[in-house]
């Protein structure tokens, strides 16, 4: 783990949640950075479309947070 994630997870959950809504205005305000591709925006709708034809399949969620906090 580095060093500025083990410097976050030593912080409140409000100072942290504070930090991802600062992380994530970041974000948004460069726009233009973050606009898709078209190759992109189609990957994602036949994923949508594959999952809508068969919502029971893939990962829970559940089973998605253990395996990220695995790796952390």
């Amino acid at each position: 783990m580095t060093q500025i994630m083990q410097d976050i997870l030593k912080l409140s959950l409000s100072e942290r949640i504070l930090m991802v809504e600062a992380i994530w205005d970041s974000i948004s305000e460069k726009e233009s950075d973050t606009t898709l591709s078209q190759d992109t925006k189609d990957l994602l709708d036949d994923r949508l479309a594959s999952h809508r034809k068969k919502p029971n399949e893939g990962s829970s969620w559940e089973d998605i947070k253990m395996r990220i906090r695995k790796q952390l």
